[in-house]
Parts: structure tokens; C-alpha cells; sequence
């Protein structure tokens, strides 16, 4: 397919054909299948216009056009488009995650950079890390005395997600019975951004089915609202205390992401901080925190049960670098564990939790130029983070699981998935780049360390006959379409 020209300037970028009325509406659009109209049908710098309807989609599926977004033109690129689901949900939307380039989104950027996520923050939860990954051990030590099978999504999943209950609330959560609602809410704010919504398709046509979508995403933000405020209200109680009546008594430093939201409230930088803001920080937390994590947790145990020689390998070095008598792998001895983190890499290369990240606006007062092709203001910029971090130009054997290309000496050694390298996009980059990676990996390395450690694992019996299926089913993020049913056996010099 040729590119089209408009006048002697605007060259769009060239396109697969479409249908009347609906352009490429018809045509997948999840990241495989956007990877494969990519290959047949877009420019060789990685770009590729959809007309979604009657909205203009660049499809951006190489490491060079993600630089030009995300790094040339970042600003120009930093916005969101809007969303009727967005806007109910998140109120206005004022969160970080899809609230559009500006003011506010720099502070609130700024607010979680600085006192939610960062190293220091990160760190403080180590203890609570420790004795979410014990809760787990004991799950699985039961299992094994017992022989019985575990579902390793459903397993980590509930890690995950009372790791991010403990971070963002207290440990006072737990006795209180929300994390299965969390999980409900979670699931369903991933419904809502996934299904079909005209909006997105066709603006003038919104109205048609705005109360369907708006009734909905309310529904859902009642419920989040009601928990929220709940949590709220708690750490306020507990704020109000004398200081010796006080269960914390605790530093910034070591307080739950609530306490510090009310804390820096005071703070002349942050003294706008609404209390729907706060909400909305905390539901950004919860639902970008945990599906993604545990999807990482479940996939890179499916990746290393596929792979008998890279269990052995990173068994044989989690085991030399925990210290003989020591019942659970801690966060010290990680340091020297220089093959598991290159196995959460090569996890995150192969299965990026999101796939195709969330879209970028371009803001542009009339059109740019990226990679030789126009861009106008107003278009949807969707980058396909699966099919860069598998472009053959830029990795050897890119559809092989070897984390050894990340170690010393291996083809991939120097490359990093924290904003530098645009063929390793997990996180994305650039202003929209995911300022959660830091809190991930802690969470990921830490558990996966611990799985290998004291046990070896087996198929289940009925998983044993047919293998594993590595399939994926895409939403806003991806899941496997097939449950991980494992059986662990206790590791005898463990």
C-alpha cells in the first residue's frame, strides 16, 4: 500500500484498505494483530494510520518512531484522549494515569514521584514485603505436604494485591475483608476501558450511547468511592489521636500512601489536593499495581516451567546466594542475583503486562513530522510495545525466552526498560513513562526468588498431558487465557 499525499506537504502515513463509512474498523485491534498490519501495511520506520471510524489511529511498531514520539516530541505527544468512561470514573479524569497533559498533571506527577514511589519510599516497605511473601510460603508449604495443585494466577494475583493494600493503606485492611472487592473493582474498571465505545470511533455519534457508558462507569465509581472513602476516614481517626494512643506513630518514610496523601496536603505545593484527587491517585494505585505485577509473577513461572534449563539455572543461583539454614529468600540476598533479574526482564520483554500502551494525544496546534510522515493535531497515537520489544532488527531470536542475552557479555547486556532504550518499551517512556516500575520489581523479584527457592514445581496432572498453552487474552492489559495450575514439591537441602 502506498502512502497518501496531500498537497505538497502532508504525506500520511500508509495504511491497509479500508472499508466506507468505517475505515479499519473491522480489522483487529489488539497488539498481535495490529503487529501483523503493521508488517504487511505500514511505513519502514514503524508507522501505520487506522481510521477507526472517523478517527485517525498511528500505530507506532518500531523502536525509531517511538523515539520520535516519546523522546523528539515528547511534550507535543503527552497528553490523553478524552473518555466518557475516564471522566465518570476517575473524576474529571484527575488522576495520573489518564488525566490530560497539563497543570494538574504535573503536580499530581510530581506528588507520586516524589513521595509515593520513590526509592526511598519503595524501600520502607520492605518489611511488609517480607511478610507478604511468608503468608504465601506457608500457602505453598501446605500444598506440597498435601500434594495439591495451585492456581499460580489466582495465587499471585492475591500477592499482589494485598502487597498494594499493605502500600497504600495499612496492614488494618486485611481484617477488614476488601481485598476480594478490590479485586472486583479492579476487573471491572478493566471492562469498562476495553469494550466497544463509539465515543472513540465516532465523537458526533457519543451521544447515542453516553448514558449507556456514563451509567455504567458511575455505577462502578460509586462502589470505589464508598471503599475509598471508608479508607479514607480511617487514617484521619487515626491522625486525630493523641500521640500516645496512636497504633503508628510512624514517619513519612514508613506511612501507607494514605497517610502521606493527607500529610503533604498541608504542604504549600500540594494545599489545591482535593479529596477526589486523593481517590483517584489511590484508584490509579490499585488497578495499574496489580494486574499487572501478578500477570508478570504468573507468566515468567509458565516462561520458566517451558524452560526446564533456565529453572535449573536461576534454582542453582538463588539457592548459592541465600544463606544455608535460611528458610525464605530476603531482599539482601537479591543483590548478587544478577540471572533472576534478567529473567523479570526477558519476562517483561516477551509479555509486556500492557501490550499496547495506553494511547498518547498529539496536541500539536496543526500537524508535526514523525519519521517523515504527518501527524495531525487531534490524532490518536497508539505505540505497540509488544511488537518492539520482538522487532528482529533489534533483538537476536526475538520469540525465544533466553535471559542470558541480558547477563554479561549477552547480546542485550547494556539495554534497560527505565526510559533510555526504545526497543524495551514495558513501561513506556518519556513524560507518561510508568512511574511505578521501581515498586514492581521490588514486588516481582522478591516472590519469584522465594518460588524457586525451597521448592521444585511440576505440571499438574491434567496441564502434565497437554503442556502449556502461552496464549494471551488482551484487554487494557493481558492475562493468559489459560490458568497456570502447578504442584510444588519441598526441595530437600532447602
Amino acid at each position: 500500500s502506498s502512502s497518501k499525499k496531500q498537497g505538497n506537504r502532508k504525506r500520511l502515513p500508509p495504511s491497509p484498505p479500508g472499508l466506507p463509512v468505517i475505515g479499519h474498523l473491522h480489522l483487529g485491534r489488539d497488539h498481535v494483530s495490529l503487529c501483523n498490519l503493521a508488517k504487511k501495511h505500514g511505513s519502514d520506520d514503524g508507522l501505520m494510520l487506522l481510521r477507526r471510524g472517523a478517527v485517525p489511529h498511528h500505530v507506532v511498531s518500531s523502536p525509531r518512531a517511538a523515539r520520535a514520539i516519546m523522546r523528539t516530541h515528547d511534550r507535543m505527544f503527552a497528553s490523553r484522549p478524552t473518555s466518557m468512561v475516564a471522566h465518570e470514573l476517575l473524576y474529571g479524569p484527575i488522576d495520573v494515569v489518564f488525566a490530560p497533559y497539563g497543570e494538574h498533571w504535573r503536580m499530581a506527577r510530581k506528588l507520586v514521584a516524589t513521595h509515593l514511589l520513590s526509592v526511598k519510599k519503595i524501600q520502607s516497605y520492605r518489611l511488609a514485603r517480607q511478610q507478604e511473601v511468608r503468608l504465601v510460603m506457608a500457602v505453598i508449604r501446605k500444598s506440597a505436604a498435601a500434594s495439591t495443585v495451585i492456581d499460580m494466577g489466582e495465587m499471585m494475583n492475591n500477592f499482589v494485591n494485598d502487597m498494594v493494600c499493605r502500600a497504600l493503606s495499612g496492614k488494618f485492611i486485611m481484617k477488614e475483608g476488601r481485598n476480594k472487592i478490590f479485586r472486583e473493582l479492579i476487573e471491572a474498571n478493566s471492562a469498562l476501558f476495553a469494550s466497544f465505545n463509539l465515543e472513540n470511533c465516532f465523537p458526533r455519534l457519543a451521544w447515542l450511547t453516553r448514558s449507556n457508558v456514563c451509567n455504567k462507569a458511575k455505577k462502578v465509581n460509586r462502589r470505589w468511592d464508598d471503599l475509598l472513602e471508608k479508607m479514607i476516614q480511617d487514617h484521619e481517626k487515626r491522625t486525630l489521636l493523641p500521640p500516645h494512643d496512636r497504633q503508628d506513630g510512624k514517619k513519612e518514610e514508613e506511612s501507607d500512601f494514605i497517610d502521606v496523601l493527607l500529610l503533604v496536603r498541608q504542604q504549600k505545593d500540594y494545599d489545591g489536593i482535593t479529596r477526589e484527587q486523593i481517590k483517584a491517585f489511590l484508584m490509579d494505585m490499585f488497578a495499574a499495581g496489580t494486574d499487572t505485577s501478578s500477570f508478570a509473577l504468573e507468566v515468567a513461572m509458565a516462561e520458566i516451567m517451558c524452560n526446564p534449563r533456565v529453572m535449573t539455572k536461576l534454582q542453582a543461583e538463588v539457592r548459592n546466594n541465600t544463606p544455608k539454614g535460611q528458610d525464605m529468600v530476603e531482599e539482601e540476598n537479591l543483590a548478587n542475583m544478577t540471572y533472576l533479574k534478567a529473567v523479570v526482564k526477558e519476562t517483561l520483554r516477551l509479555h509486556p503486562p500492557l501490550p499496547l500502551l495506553i494511547p498518547h494525544l498529539s496536541m500539536v496546534a496543526s500537524e508535526v513530522d514523525v519519521a517523515g510522515y504527518t501527524v495531525p493535531s487531534g490524532a490518536w497515537v497508539t505505540v505497540n510495545s509488544w511488537a518492539i520489544n520482538r522487532d528482529p532488527e533489534w533483538w537476536e531470536k526475538p520469540e525465544e525466552f533466553l535471559p542470558e542475552r541480558f547477563m554479561e557479555g549477552g547480546s542485550a547486556s547494556a539495554v534497560d526498560f527505565r526510559g533510555n532504550d526504545f526497543q524495551f518499551l514495558s513501561f513506556g517512556d518519556g513524560r507518561r513513562i510508568c512511574p511505578g516500575i521501581n515498586f514492581g520489581l521490588a514486588t516481582i523479584e522478591i516472590m519469584l526468588a522465594n518460588l524457586v527457592y525451597s521448592h521444585d514445581w511440576e505440571l499438574s496432572p491434567g496441564m502434565g498431558k497437554k503442556g502449556i498453552d502461552m496464549t494471551e487474552v488482551f484487554r487494557l492489559s493481558v492475562r493468559r487465557k489459560e490458568k497456570l495450575m502447578l504442584v510444588p514439591k519441598n526441595h530437600l537441602s532447602v
